[in-house]
């Protein structure tokens, strides 16, 4: 990798990517593969926003390479109250190989990386949730197998999942659809962004246009969290944009259905679809850590 930190997607070239998710593939496959390479070094973990998800799949990537985790909850640390981003990833860097960070604002991110030279993952900030990314890139290869022209729908909050997604699908030369309601579309920047990496991604405001023959469909929950004072406004403007069977059925009749979670049944998707055959999203689930996994390999110099 050129660059020794992932805070985004697109730190990553599409070779370089295509590696990464062969290797995750690889060790998925044959766990007895996977090396030591990080015996006896740490991988320290803040997090300012908790996660069931990211904790144990980053926890356990760590520890099937030899590392030892360190988790910090945010209130342990202090970010900007007790001490600075800087002087935080300096002490942690003093311990750790490998720092990882979940946190509110993805400047926090880009100064911890600025402060040191050990390796700085983002897993998870305002702006993108690359690690996510890495899973459902993951899924869908192990799904459709080369990804070069698939085509993917994304129908809800143009968000830092939304965003990661897109960059990812630029990379792996998915096409990809987004559908949001106007207010909630994925930021122009990020599109513009998306294209001039070699992207091929629609927006609209329908949801049957952006299903419309899809290899699969992804969505995630109306209302963050943090933005549980929006959820009312949020909860209208959403408002036929459910993935239930019917949506569904406007793709491919072999789409598979994506999810990154949590979930929540009879708001962003449907439990028919969700817990029904086209669902993968345990599987993408399951890949947080192996595509995780094969990123801290990579990063710690494996």
């Amino acid at each position: 990798m050129t660059s020794t930190d992932f805070l985004e997607v697109d730190d990553l070239d599409p070779a370089r990517l295509a590696a990464l998710l062969h290797q995750a593939l690889d060790w998925k496959r044959a766990p007895d593969r996977v090396p030591n390479c990080l015996d006896g070094q740490g991988v320290a973990m803040v997090f300012e926003k908790p996660s069931a998800r990211t904790r144990t799949s980053t926890e356990m990537a760590a520890a099937t390479l030899g590392a030892h985790p360190v988790y910090l909850r945010g209130e342990e640390v202090g970010i900007g109250t007790r001490e600075t981003i800087e002087d935080i990833a300096r002490t942690l860097a003093s311990y750790c190989t490998i720092l990882c960070a979940r946190v509110f604002d993805h400047a926090n991110l880009e100064a911890m990386a600025r402060a040191v030279d050990a390796p700085v993952v983002n897993l998870l900030s305002d702006r993108e949730h690359p690690c996510q990314a890495l899973a459902d890139l993951l899924t869908l290869q192990e799904l459709l197998g080369d990804l070069d022209g698939r085509r993917v729908a994304y129908v809800g909050d143009g968000n830092n999942v939304a965003a990661s997604l897109a960059f990812g699908a630029a990379l792996s030369g998915l096409e990809l659809s987004i559908a949001s309601p106007a207010e909630y579309t994925l930021h122009d920047d990020v599109v513009e962004r998306a294209r001039n990496l070699g992207g091929a991604i629609e927006t609209t405001t329908d949801p049957y246009e952006a299903v419309g023959g899809v290899d699969a469909v992804y969505t995630d929950v109306w209302t963050s969290m943090g933005q549980e004072a929006e959820r009312g406004p949020r909860l209208a403007a959403f408002a036929g944009y459910t993935v239930d069977q019917k949506l569904m059925d406007a793709a491919r009749p072999d789409a598979h259905f994506l999810h990154c979670l949590p979930a929540h049944r009879g708001e962003e998707v449907s439990a028919e679809v969700i817990d029904g055959p086209q669902s993968a999203v345990w599987q993408q689930a399951e890949n947080r850590m192996h595509a995780t996994r094969a990123l801290l390999a990579e990063l710690g110099g494996r």
